[in-house]
């Protein structure tokens, strides 16, 4: 590689987010950035509190191509050397990459740039955002459920670059934090504790190891009220140390709750 490809090549790939042959200013603080995310980086590290912020992409108007220093508007190639700041531009997003290999694309209900191609996704109106289109007409719809924080890690799930795992109740969060919950033997969503996958062949075992356990006889015939979480049905049981099963869809995800109270008459 001879230094002239290699210079162009760094000028590529300084940004450690994406790939371009630009830089943006910030309207918010008037600094130079490389892209919104090395803005939001540095300025939430800010020493005085009030000065942290965000950068809002739609209000980004000048940008400065990163081979002739030129501060120009947001265009696709530099006015002043003309070299292609990023094979990919959106022009709502004032976001450029030449990572096209990435499937780019804007999806207008969104709002935003999304990747992995427009072919593989769409946007559930209910849930507010795109998803993976195995999950059309097979996911439960929880209202505007993306415009959240990663219940694990708190990062706000609607622009995040990380993967999203849609659960069977219609949460979401990061699938490196679900992946993450999975390994410590977290099997019930954090927001609504309903079941996150297929229980019944661990039921199955708690069934047999239930069986197999023989309460003390002050015990035996001691009942409880419990509540299901995985189907909300409140129902009585006999008490056993290991587990009490929903008579209603025979889940194990249930908690002890006080007796209903008759009415009066």
């Amino acid at each position: 590689m001879t230094d002239e490809l290699f210079l162009f090549w760094w000028i590529c790939v300084r940004c450690k987010h994406y790939r371009r042959r630009c830089m943006i200013r910030a309207p918010c603080c008037n600094e130079i950035y490389d892209c919104r995310h090395c803005h939001n980086e540095a300025e939430s590290m800010s020493k005085r509190v009030y000065d942290r912020h965000e950068l809002n992409r739609f209000d980004v108007e000048q940008v400065i191509c990163s081979v002739c220093d030129t501060e120009q508007p947001v265009h696709r190639t530099c006015t002043n050397c003309g070299v292609k700041m990023g094979e990919y531009l959106c022009e709502i997003c004032k976001f450029y990459d030449d990572d096209i290999d990435k499937g780019l694309f804007h999806c207008d209900d969104c709002g935003i740039c999304r990747v992995g191609g427009r072919e593989n996704f769409f946007h559930c109106n209910k849930c507010g955002s795109c998803y993976s289109i195995g999950l059309l007409d097979n996911h439960s719809c929880v209202e505007n459920s993306m415009h959240n924080h990663c219940p694990i890690c708190y990062e706000y799930l609607f622009d995040s670059m990380k993967d999203t795992a849609v659960m069977k109740c219609g949460h979401t969060m990061h699938r490196e934090c679900y992946i993450e919950m999975i390994k410590r033997d977290k099997f019930c969503c954090p927001l609504c504790t309903k079941s996150i996958m297929d229980m019944s062949a661990a039921w199955k075992m708690i069934d047999e190891e239930i069986e197999a356990t023989m309460m003390p006889d002050e015990y035996r015939r001691k009942k409880i009220w419990i509540l299901c979480n995985d189907c909300n049905d409140t129902t009585e049981v006999y008490f056993h140390i290991l587990g009490h099963k929903c008579r209603h869809c025979r889940s194990y995800n249930t908690r002890s709750i006080a007796p209903p109270v008759l009415p009066q008459e």
